[in-house]
C-alpha cells in the first residue's frame, strides 16, 4: 500500500506519541497543462481537503498520446497509476487491454459506492459504455467543437459582427469579405481531423466508418471519403489556397493565433473557453459549429472529444476505495458545474447542467450553453453516437498527413481521403487480428 504523510492531519497527540497519521495515496496521471492543469490541481486540492482517508497526487505525463503511452508502459512494468486519463480515441485500445483495467461499474459495485450511471448525459455516457450499458471509464473532460468569433475583427473589416454564420455557405461569404478587407487570418482551426472529418460526419449524419462507426464490431472499415466529406475538405483546401484558411498545426496551435487576436474565425473545442476567456483582449463569442445547408439530416448532433478516467488493474482494495470516492467527488453536481463553467467542457451530468442554469451562468455568459445544445438537440444516430476504432490515434496521424497535402495544394480532397481510408483500413485489420 502506498502511503504518504498528511500535512492536514498533524495532531499534537499523534506527534507526542511519535506517530504520524497516514493516508492512502491515489495516483492520478493526466495530460493537462496551463489553465486546465491549474483547474485539475484545484479539484485535487479540494478533494484532499474534504476528507482525511485519502490523498490524491496528480501528475502531468505529457499530451494525450504521451499520457496513454506512459500508462501502457507503466502497466507492463507493474508501476501503473490508479487512475489514467485517456483521450476518447484511445477508448477501443483500453477496452482491448484485458487485464489492464478495472471497469468503473465493477469498481463502484465492489466499493459499495452510491453511483448512478444514468445520471450522465446519454451522448457522453454512451462513448464509454459496453453494448449492455455498463460504464467502463468515468467521463471527465468532454467537449464538442464550436465556432469562435472575433467580433472586433469582423467589425474592423466592415462586417456586421452579428451576421449569420450557421452554415458553411455563409462562412464562405464572410471569408471572402475578410480577405477583400486585407485580413491576414480569416479562419484557422484546431484538431482538424476531430472537427472537420469526425464531427463533420456526425453533424451531417453520414458514416465515418462502417459497423456503426466501430461500436458494432471490430470488422469495421473507414468511410469518411464520401461526398459530404470530400466537398467540405475540398472547399477548405480552396480556402487555404486563397489565403482564407490558415493552417497552424495538428493539435491546438491555432489557438494561440486566435487568442492573440490575429484570426477572425476559429473552429475549436468548447473547452477553448478557459484559455480564450483569460487571454483574449477583444470581444469574442461562441457560435454553433456550421453545417452544410442542403445535406439531409443536418444539423444532427456533434460528438465529444476530451478524455475519460480509466481505473488501472492490480491495485490494493484500499486504493480502490479511494478511487471510488474521488470519482464520485469529480462527478458531483457542484464540482461538475464549476468545472463546466471554468473550462467550457460539457457538464457531464444532467444535474450539473441544471445547477449551472439555476446559478445564472448561461444568462450571464451567452453562448456557453451552445455546446450542450449541439450535443442534446437530437437523439444520436448510428452515425452520430461517436467513434470506437482501434489504433485510432495512429489513424488520426494518417488523416493529418493527407489533410496537410490538401492544404498545401499537393492533392485534391478525393485523392487524399481515399488514400487515408486505404491506409487506415490496414491498421484496422491489424487491430482486428490482434484482438479477435
Amino acid at each position: 500500500m502506498k502511503t504518504c504523510i498528511s500535512s492536514l492531519a498533524v495532531v499534537s497527540a499523534t506527534l507526542a506519541a511519535g506517530q504520524a497519521a497516514a493516508q492512502t495515496e491515489i495516483e492520478f496521471w493526466h495530460a493537462f497543462t496551463g489553465r486546465l492543469g491549474e483547474l485539475v490541481a484545484e479539484q485535487v486540492e479540494t478533494f484532499n481537503a474534504s476528507q482525511t482517508d485519502y490523498v490524491v497526487t496528480a501528475t502531468h505525463k505529457g499530451n494525450y498520446s504521451e499520457t496513454l503511452n506512459a500508462g501502457i508502459a507503466a502497466f507492463r512494468a507493474g508501476e501503473q497509476p490508479d487512475i489514467l486519463m485517456v483521450f476518447e480515441v484511445g477508448t477501443a485500445t483500453m477496452m482491448a487491454a484485458e487485464g489492464a483495467i478495472k471497469p468503473v461499474y465493477q469498481l463502484m459495485e465492489e466499493a459499495g459506492a452510491d453511483f448512478d450511471p444514468d445520471a450522465f448525459i446519454g451522448s457522453v455516457k454512451g462513448y464509454y459504455t459496453t453494448t449492455d450499458g455498463e460504464m467502463l471509464s468515468m467521463p471527465f473532460n468532454s467537449s464538442t467543437p464550436v465556432l469562435w468569433v472575433n467580433r472586433d475583427a469582423l467589425e474592423g473589416a466592415g462586417i456586421d459582427p452579428d451576421t449569420d454564420l450557421s452554415t458553411w455557405q455563409q462562412v464562405g461569404t464572410v471569408l471572402d469579405e475578410l480577405k477583400a478587407a486585407g485580413h491576414s487570418c480569416p479562419l484557422t482551426t484546431a484538431w482538424q481531423s476531430w472537427i472537420h472529418l469526425e464531427n463533420l460526419s456526425a453533424y451531417h449524419d453520414v458514416p465515418f466508418a462502417t459497423q456503426d462507426n466501430g461500436f458494432a464490431g471490430l470488422d469495421t472499415e473507414l468511410a469518411f471519403n464520401g461526398p459530404v466529406q470530400v466537398k467540405h475538405i475540398q472547399t477548405m483546401g480552396d480556402w487555404a489556397r486563397d489565403g482564407k484558411f490558415i493552417y497552424a498545426g495538428r493539435r491546438n496551435e491555432g489557438g494561440a493565433n486566435f487568442r492573440a487576436g490575429e484570426c477572425a474565425l476559429f473552429t475549436e473545442s468548447s473547452a477553448g473557453y478557459a484559455g480564450i476567456s483569460s487571454e483574449a483582449e477583444f470581444d469574442f463569442e461562441v457560435r454553433p459549429l456550421p453545417y452544410w445547408d442542403g445535406v439531409e439530416g443536418a444539423p444532427q448532433n456533434t460528438i465529444i472529444g476530451g478524455a475519460s478516467l480509466w481505473v488501472m488493474a492490480g491495485q490494493p482494495d484500499e486504493e480502490y476505495q479511494g478511487v471510488a470516492a474521488f470519482l464520485n467527488f469529480l462527478s458531483s453536481p457542484e464540482i461538475q458545474a464549476k468545472w463546466h463553467q471554468d473550462t467550457g467542457y460539457l457538464p457531464i451530468t444532467s444535474a450539473a447542467g441544471e445547477l449551472t442554469r439555476a446559478q445564472g451562468f448561461y444568462e450571464e455568459n451567452p453562448g456557453t450553453d451552445i455546446a450542450v445544445q449541439q450535443m442534446t438537440a437530437n437523439e444520436p444516430t448510428a452515425n452520430s453516437k461517436g467513434l470506437r476504432l482501434g489504433s485510432f490515434d495512429q489513424i488520426r496521424g494518417i488523416i493529418d498527413e493527407e489533410l496537410e497535402a490538401v492544404w498545401a495544394g499537393d492533392k485534391d480532397a478525393q485523392a487524399a481521403l481515399d488514400n487515408a481510408v486505404e491506409r487506415g483500413n490496414q491498421l484496422l485489420r491489424r487491430f482486428e487480428q490482434a484482438n479477435r
